[in-house]
Parts: C-alpha cells; sequence; structure tokens
C-alpha cells in the first residue's frame, strides 16, 4: 500500500506516553521477572520497530509477535533480544525461525510431530527453541490436558538435539473483568499443569496487561505487556488501572473543502443525512480505506476544540463533517486525541462502533503515515 505523504492526514505517536506506560510497569515488577513487549500487528498499529526501540529502553527485555514475519521485521532492524512469535508457524518455516533465533509456540502433539519431521529434514547447528501453550480456557490453541502435555515433552526429549523447551504458558480470557470465577478457573488448571511438570523451563509465563495491572501474583517469572504499554485499558471502562495510562496515539488531519449547503441538500453515498437549515460543511481527507471505519457516521471530530458531528457516510478516502461556522482550508482536524479542551479516545470511537479500541487502533492502514513525538 502506497504511504500517503502527500496528504495532510497522519497518526501521532507519543513516545514519552509509551516510555511512561512500559516503563512504570517494568518498575511494578517483581525481581526476577522480565517483561516482553507485545508488538503483534504492527504494534497495535503504533509500529512496531519504533515501539520496540521505546520499550527496550524503558526496560523490556523480550518482544511477543503474533507470525513469524514479526519477528523477521524486529530481527531486520537489529533486535538481538529474545522474540516469541504467540501464534502457531507452520513446520516447513521452523529452520529460518531457528536461523534467526527466534522462538516459537508449542501448541499440539500433531504439530510437533511435523516440526521434528521438518528439523531432522535440515542440516541445523542449533536448536529450535519453543514455549509449550496450555489451553486452560482460552480455547485456541494449546494443550488441554496433563497427559498431551507430557507426551510434548517426552517427544522433546527424544528429539533434544533438535528442539528445546525453553518456556510454557497459558492466555487468560476474563482477566480484565471484574467476576473473577473463570479466571480462577483457570488459574487453578494452569497449577495442575504446573505441578505435573517435571521441570520448570526458563520462562513459565501467564500475565497479559489485564494480569499484570490486577493480578501480579500471577506473574510467574515473565509477562507479556500487550495493550497497556499504549496506553489503552485492558478493561475498557470496567476496571481502573493501578496507574495512569497515557494513550499514545493521535490521528490528526485537516479540512480540505469548506462550503455553505442550503437546506434540503444530502451529503454523501446514499443521501443518508440532509441538511435541515443552511449549513457549513468541511470535508477531511480520511476514509474506511485508511482504517477509520464506516460504521462512524454520527461521531465526531474536533475543530478548533468544539466537537463536529459526521454527516452522511464515510466514504472510503474522505468524510464530511458539519462546521458551527466557514473555516479556512488547512484547518486542523482531530480524529483521534486532544484538540483545545477536548478529547477524542479509541475508546469513545469503539464504544459508538460496538467494538474494543484495540480493534480500532489496528485497522488504521499503513497509507497513513506515523509521526513520532
Amino acid at each position: 500500500m502506497s504511504l500517503g505523504l502527500h496528504r495532510n492526514a497522519r497518526l501521532v505517536i507519543n513516545k514519552q506516553a509509551l516510555f511512561h506506560n512500559i516503563n512504570t510497569e517494568q518498575k511494578r515488577l517483581a525481581p526476577g521477572t522480565e517483561m516482553f513487549m507485545v508488538v503483534k500487528a504492527n504494534g497495535y498499529g503504533h509500529g512496531a520497530v519504533e515501539v520496540a526501540r521505546v520499550a527496550k529502553a524503558a526496560g523490556a527485555t523480550g518482544f511477543c509477535v503474533a507470525i513469524l514475519d514479526e519477528a523477521l521485521e524486529l530481527r531486520a532492524a537489529g533486535f538481538t533480544e529474545p522474540i516469541l512469535v504467540l501464534g502457531v508457524t507452520r513446520p516447513e518455516d521452523l529452520p529460518l525461525a531457528v536461523q534467526k533465533d527466534i522462538t516459537t509456540t508449542l501448541p499440539s502433539n500433531e504439530w510437533l510431530a511435523l516440526a521434528v519431521q521438518v528439523l531432522a529434514d535440515h542440516s541445523l547447528t542449533d536448536q529450535l527453541n519453543v514455549h509449550i501453550a496450555l489451553d486452560t480456557g482460552m480455547g485456541r490453541i494449546g494443550f488441554q490436558s496433563i497427559d498431551e502435555m507430557k507426551a510434548a515433552i517426552a517427544t522433546v526429549n527424544e528429539h533434544s538435539d533438535l528442539i528445546n523447551i525453553d518456556g510454557i504458558f497459558t492466555h487468560f480470557s476474563t482477566a480484565d473483568a471484574k467476576d473473577l470465577d473463570y479466571f480462577h478457573l483457570q488459574v487453578n488448571r494452569f497449577k495442575r499443569f504446573m505441578a505435573a511438570l517435571p521441570s520448570r523451563p526458563r520462562y513459565v509465563h501467564v500475565s497479559n496487561s489485564a494480569t499484570s495491572l490486577w493480578h501480579q501474583e500471577c506473574n510467574g517469572n515473565m509477562i507479556r505487556f500487550g495493550v497497556a504499554g499504549y496506553g489503552l485499558n485492558p478493561s475498557g471502562t470496567e476496571i481502573e488501572p493501578p496507574y495512569e495510562l497515557q494513550p499514545a496515539m493521535s490521528l490528526v488531519s485537516e479540512i480540505v473543502h469548506c462550503k455553505q449547503v442550503a437546506a434540503g441538500r444530502s451529503i454523501g453515498y446514499g443521501a443518508t443525512y440532509t441538511a435541515n437549515d443552511r449549513q457549513w460543511i468541511g470535508t477531511v481527507p480520511i476514509g474506511y480505506a485508511d482504517g477509520y471505519q464506516r460504521a462512524l457516521q454520527n461521531f465526531h471530530v474536533l475543530v478548533n476544540g468544539q466537537f463536529c458531528p459526521i454527516v452522511g457516510r464515510v466514504c472510503m478516502d474522505q468524510f464530511m463533517i458539519r462546521l458551527p461556522k466557514p473555516v479556512p482550508i488547512g484547518t486542523k482536524v482531530t480524529l483521534v486525541g486532544q484538540n483545545g479542551k477536548n478529547r477524542i479516545s479509541l475508546e469513545s470511537m469503539a464504544h459508538f462502533c460496538d467494538t474494543i479500541h484495540y480493534e480500532v487502533a489496528c485497522l488504521f492502514q499503513e497509507r497513513l503515515p506515523r509521526t513520532y513525538i
């Protein structure tokens, strides 16, 4: 996708906010507990490489990603720290993971059998490092029973020249909720797995952002710090975080066209909005192709510190707003962030679209340049 350098529309990422969030959590960790910063999905839309640089400076000792290509991006950028791929890596790609010293997830015995075959067919001088995934209730990937886990460990021991178990982990699905019943169920299941483990690997980790923020007693010796590092509350508005999270992302653009329309004139595809009196309409050069969702019709932006409603449907590359008065071409428009005394948060956008702020941030496309301040 082309980078929109010749259009005034950009994501602004505040590195000081990133540092504050990451470093504050790092200082809360018990001695000997490491932090791996989660930079999957292009750093939750913030830019993986730049976020990783800030995270390293703030105390992170490793990184988590979702797919092998994201790990390769970090290696290409010069990072030598441990990198864990949380998703399932294709067995045929494991020699590349070994070559680049990238740790993968061990999700099942079926995957392990294929991995052994592939690795045995290559003349590799190093082992593949893996973290065993345990499904304690997320229902996504990982071993559901102790017997399955033990079988995997036995297979690895038989092929210790090829594979090394470097860690073991699970993922809590309700650590960000007030109701802790299911969370405690998963904790107890994980404890039973650990009790049956012949020996503990280097890393034992269960904590995503929510678990580390509100259940530090579960942290193990490593946490996977994700959305909170970007200044976003994992629970939305359900639970207050133990310290101020500073949102790092803003989205700004400008007015590229301003006109007055008469009563009865309609705006946008489908003529879903019709002016009931004479109105000033401004056009903003961002649309759903940039990840600014079509569902945001009737939401608002900020111009000169005032909320201005989005009128008509959001187009692929543009949308229109109702202005209280005419403004010059080039007037700043804030879609996310602070403008004057008012602010638009990713959380408020997510609530309007009936989704979560994770998704809103991740949807912003590469066509939007990232500017770091």
